[in-house]
This record gives structure tokens, sequence and C-alpha cells, in this order.
């Protein structure tokens, strides 16, 4: 109940001295006061309401049209000072429930404290209400708030601006100039209802203060100006995020300015919008001149806060012309599609000139074709023919197949064979060309003979028994559909791979390794080598696995997901899914090992042709004898140790070394072929060492290494 009591004699009090405050220039000079902004500048600023210095003042005379209009401002601001003083007495009561809890060291968190914001000693126009020390808040004992209702449109008060001083507690106010300090009341929500009392310096007792008489349009527009500028100092504190109690709050405002005004700046340059760009430059110098090194708000310069605030409203300004997010947004979805598109676009070229440049054939073995071809016609018809022909069709001995058109490919897998065979007269070299190059293959040979090892070279046209009524595949390569598709654009959709379209699938090369018991009649045992292999060991152990009933001999590429079933045959198909699982291994072309009796017990090639036809329209696999492979040998084939074949030399640059070395096959599936410019280099030397580069036909033909 006590400080019930207390309170109402407080806000008695205060009530009390408000009226005096107001009345007593009626009452001492029987008229209404006197404006301030009627005295000299210099008088105001000086104190020229100062009790001390009241003698000195020389009071103009006032009509009596001025005293009735000061009676009537008079009454309509003794409402407005009794609301503000109302509004100050709650927030002193607040503020001693504060001080009760801290005495009783119980923190009470209905109450905000009011702290100081930090100022620069250039700011003059934001004075602020102090108490005496005897008002008991804090360690310095000063109750700071703003409790006036007007203030200039930039919060730089003129001499002419002095509001009423108020007395808290009954006691003395007094309100400085020019240093005075902003300080913001909040009421606990949005951090609004902030005052400003500007230019007017007054202590003492009661009868030495006055009142300013003002018009009230100017009133209205001086708080209308007072809300713009408050809301935008709240904007950019928020903005930056820092406590204004903070010493470099002034200081992060700054940075936090300049970073915004640099993100804008380039926007405005890439639009071409000069303008804007230049003003929005000259605000940056600025700026950052009053910035320097400084790290603390006493190190800024008297004038900062002026350039802030030309800073803030340049940055407006741009706010309102620039898009919002959502159509920064837009565009960049936009700019995004469209490169996503190009992109795609990219990867189908380049895919296309990766496959050009893989399948064209360089210009030295071009040569080396052509130089070949013609030695082989102006050579002796005596010397066409190679030694050791019984040799061929001995079942003991270590037969091997390899199907090319690359003189030069074929002619390292047979050397690079019997450069690390044991005993090179028991390997015979079977080598199957087409008609163009059949010349050019056996006049190579020829001329670099390979010792007591056995070789023969034929031409495919030789087999006549090969043909569209006996081979599936043969009569598809040759419709017309198959070479439309091949060779004509138009045919093709713009999203399939280039390389489903290489006129190589065309040749029947590709497919003559379903055909092994018919090419060799009377063999058991056949090793397969594509001719962008390299042997690095001796290969007569292969002879020696038992295939366990099994027809093909390969290793399986299963450690990469895309080498599994689904990655090759169409799983939608029915006829597909039913007969084969998706997850099983896949294995390697390039280094098998054919069962050739086993072969012919379970008529292979016959399965062959049935998975052919049922896949004439190309709905079970795409292309390639790899899928056809693995449907004809689903089941037959035996897993051999995966150090007798290496892969990947020809598209993967990150082979282990090791794996490499240990390798009894390397090969070099993919586009980077050796003998290409495109190869990879730090795989060619395993390929050009079994390459003699002084042979007259490659020295005339250009082939270096």
């Amino acid at each position: 109940m006590a400080v019930l009591r207390g309170r109402r004699r407080c806000r008695g009090a205060v009530l009390l001295l408000l009226l005096a405050s107001v009345l007593a220039p009626l009452v001492l000079y029987g008229g209404s006061p006197v404006s301030v902004a009627h005295l000299p500048d210099s008088t105001a600023a000086s104190g020229a309401f100062d009790r001390e210095d009241a003698p000195n003042l020389v009071w103009p005379q006032i009509a009596a049209s001025g005293v009735s209009l000061a009676k009537d401002l008079t009454i309509e601001r003794l409402g407005e000072h009794k609301n503000r003083v109302l509004s100050a007495t709650d927030h002193w009561q607040a503020v001693e429930a504060a001080s009760r809890s801290r005495a009783s060291g119980k923190p009470d968190a209905s109450v905000l404290r009011e702290e100081p914001e930090s100022r620069n000693a250039d700011d003059e126009d934001a004075p602020v209400v102090e108490g005496n020390g005897n008002a008991g808040l804090g360690q310095g004992g000063v109750i700071r708030e703003v409790v006036g209702s007007e203030g200039s449109a930039d919060r730089f008060g003129e001499p002419g601006d002095g509001k009423d001083a108020v007395v808290r507690n009954g006691k003395e106010v007094g309100i400085k100039l020019p240093h005075s300090i902003d300080a913001e009341h909040k009421d606990g929500s949005d951090g609004a209802g902030e005052n400003i009392i500007s230019g007017m310096h007054a202590t003492g007792s009661l009868n030495s203060s006055s009142t300013q008489t003002r018009d009230a349009t100017t009133s209205r527009d001086h708080q209308t100006r007072l809300s713009k500028s408050s809301s935008a100092r709240r904007t950019t504190n928020r903005s930056t995020g820092q406590s204004t109690t903070s010493p470099d709050a002034t200081v992060h405002i700054i940075k936090d300015q300049l970073a915004i005004a640099k993100t804008y700046l380039g926007f405005f340059t890439s639009r071409g919008n000069h303008g804007f760009a230049r003003e929005l430059r000259a605000r940056m110098r600025d700026i950052q001149r009053a910035l320097g090194d400084a790290t603390s708000d006493r190190q800024l310069p008297r004038n900062v806060h002026s350039k802030i605030r030309a800073m803030e409203q340049t940055l407006v300004k741009v706010r309102k012309i620039h898009d919002s997010c959502s159509g920064a947004v837009n565009r960049l979805r936009t700019v995004l599609h469209s490169t996503e598109q190009q992109l795609d676009s990219n990867k189908r070229q380049a895919n296309y000139l990766a496959q050009v440049a893989a399948k064209s054939l360089p210009k030295g073995l071009h040569c080396l074709t052509l130089r070949l071809t013609n030695e082989y016609y102006f050579a002796n018809s005596k010397n066409k023919h190679f030694p050791y022909m019984e040799k061929l069709e001995d079942p003991k001995l270590y037969h091997y197949a390899l199907f090319s058109d690359n003189v030069l490919a074929a002619a390292v897998v047979v050397n690079s064979t019997l450069f690390h065979a044991k005993k090179p007269e028991d390997h015979v070299f079977h080598i199957v060309t087409d008609k163009l190059n059949y010349a050019a293959m056996k006049m190579w040979f020829l001329a670099n003979p390979l010792g007591k090892a056995a070789i023969q070279v034929q031409n495919i046209e030789e087999f006549t028994w090969l043909n569209s009524s006996y081979s599936p595949v043969l009569k598809q390569l040759e419709s017309r559909f198959m070479i439309d598709y091949y060779f004509r654009s138009g045919h093709a959709r713009p999203d399939e791979n280039p390389k489903f379209r290489n006129p190589k699938y065309l040749s029947i090369l590709n497919h003559l390794r379903f055909y092994l018991p018919e090419i060799f009649p009377k063999l058991n045992k056949v090793l397969f080598l594509d001719d962008d292999t390299v042997v690095q060991r001796d290969l007569t152990a292969l002879w020696l696995v038992d295939l366990k009933g099994k027809v093909n001999g390969a290793v399986e590429t299963c450690r990469e997901t895309f080498h599994r079933f689904d990655k090759y045959l169409n799983f939608s198909n029915p006829l597909i899914a039913k007969n084969f699982d998706p997850h099983a291994c896949g294995w390697a072309y390039g280094m098998n090992m054919f069962d050739l009796s086993e072969w012919r017990k379970q008529n292979i090639t016959e399965v062959y042709h049935t998975w052919q036809k049922l896949n004439e329209n190309r709905l079970l696999w795409k292309l390639g004898t790899l899928p056809a492979g693995l449907v004809t040998f689903w089941n037959r084939t035996f897993p051999l140790d995966r150090f007798w074949h290496q892969l990947g030399l020809g598209y993967n640059p990150n082979v282990n070394e090791r794996d490499i070395r240990r390798a009894a096959v390397i090969h070099y599936n993919g586009n980077l072929k050796p003998w290409l410019e495109i190869g990879l280099p730090k795989y060619r030397k395993y390929w050009s060492t079994h390459v003699n580069f002084n042979q007259v036909f490659l020295r005339e033909c250009n082939i270096n290494p």
C-alpha cells in the first residue's frame, strides 16, 4: 500500500509541476510563452532560459491577439503534456519495480532496461532527459528517456526546435545541449515510440522554465519527418543485427551498407544502369573515407552519421527500382534452364565428336595400308605364302583368333604375345580381316616374319558359308532399315547416344566371334583376342584351365555397377525379364578362352541365331556384340581370375599402375585407343613398346612414337 501511495504522490507532483510550467509565463508576464524561434540562435544555444541568465533577457511587446492565440495553444499543449507525463510515470513505475527486483536478487523479466545508444561527438540534435543522481537506476544513477514529440526529419534539430522540460519524481530535470544522446523507449513489442527533444538547454528551478509555441502545421510536418527517420534508423539497426549499445555498432552499420551497396553495384553494372551506379559509387567512396581504419565508434569522424543517412537514402532508392526477390529467382531459373539446355547440347556435340575422332582412321595408318597394299601387288607371287602352314590345324598347339582391319594394332597383339611366350614355336595366330585390308595385313606379316611361329591371314569374303540365308545378323545388317539408321542422321533421336549409330556395327567382323566352330572346325580350344589388347605374360596356362563344362572363360566385371546385366539389356521387355537376372555380373570381351568342343555340343551358334531373330527390331538390346554374348553364353561362362585381363585403359585415366603391371593382358577398351592422338599418354608406352618405329613402311608414312 505504501508503494501505491508513493506512486500516486509521484504522479500528482508531476502533473502539478507540468501545469505550473505551462501557466507560469501567463501569470508572470501576462501573455503567452514566447517562442524560442524569435530569439537569436546564439542565445538559445547558450542557455537562454537559464535562471541566472534571466535578467539579461529582453522580452518583446506582445499584441492582444497574440495573447488569445497563446492561450489556445497552451490548452492544446496541456493535453499533449498530460499524455506524455502519464506514459513517463508508467515507465518510472516499471523502473522502480526493476530496482526492487534487483535489490531482492530476483530479476524481473517484464521490465526492459533502457540502454543508451552509442553516439558520436557531433550528434548535437538528440538530447536526453536526465534525472539526478538519486533516481537509483544502474551504476550511473541516470535515467535516459526521450519524451519529446518533435524533431527534424534528419534527426538534427534546429536551435529553435526546443520542447518542454519535464520534472521527474519532483526533482529538477535538465535538457542538455549540444552533447545529448538518443535513446529508445521500447514498449516490449516493436521498439516504436521514439521521441526526440532537441535544441534546448534548461537548468535550475521551475520558475525559470518556459515553453515554446509553434504553428500546428509545422508540428505535424516535423512529426511526419521524425516518424520516417525513426523507421529508417530502426531498419538499419535490425539489418545489422548489432546492439545499439555496442562500442562498434556504427562501424558494423557502415560495413553492412558497403556490402549491400557492392551487391547492388554489380547488378546495375551488368544491366548498364550507369546513373545509379555512379551515385552508388560516390556514396561508397564517402562512407569508406569516413570509415577508414576505424574499429570502434569513437574513432569515426563527427560527420559520419550524415554520410550513413545519405547512403541509406540512396539504398532506399535502389531498392525501389531493383526487382523483387521473386523476379530475381524467376530470372535465375530461366538462366539455369537455358544453361542446362546448352550444356546438354554441348555434351551431345562433344560425344559425337569423340566418336568421330575414335572411329576415324589416322592419316598415318591410312598411308600404311595403301603403302602395304601397293607393295603386296607388286611383289612376286612366290613370296606371298607363309611358312609352317601344317601347324594351322594342329589342336595340340596354342591357337589365337584375331579379327581386325587395323594392321598396326594386329601387329602389336602378335608381337607382344610372342615376346612373352616361353615357346613361340608352339603358338599359331589366325587373323581374319576384310577385303579392303587383306593385302595390307598379309604384306605386313610377310615383311615382318614371326620366326618359328605360324600365322594365317584370311579374307572374310572367302567364307562363302557366311551369308544372309544362314546368319540372321548378316541379313539384318544388309537391310534398308539398318543402313538408313546408321548412315542417315534424320532417323536419329536427339537424346540417343551417337555410339549406337557407329557404322562399325555393320561390319560382320564384329560378329565372327559367334562362328568360331565354323571358322576352325578342327580345333578344340581357341583364345580370342581383340586388336586393342597387349599381352604382358605367357598365356599358355589358360589352355590348362578347367572350364567345368562351360563354353566361355572370361573375367567378370561386376565390381562396377554399370557392368551388370540391367545396363546392357532391356528388362522392361518380358522376354528379357523372364530369362535373365538384372543384377547378374557381366563379363568382358577382349580375352576369352572358348571351348569349341562344348560349343558344338551345346549348339551355341543356334542359340545366338535365336536371340538375334528375336532382337530384329532392337527391342531387347541396342547394339554391339557384348549384349548378344551375355544372352548367348548365359549360364555358360566360367569366371577367370582377374589378373588375366585388365580393362579400362581406353577410357579410365585412374587405372592402378600395379594392376596394369601384374595383368597378363591389358585392354584399351573405349574410345581412347593408343594409336590415336586422343589416347591417354600415360598408357601409350605399354602399346608402343611392341611397335618397331624403324620399320621402313612406318617411316615412309611418318608414324612416330
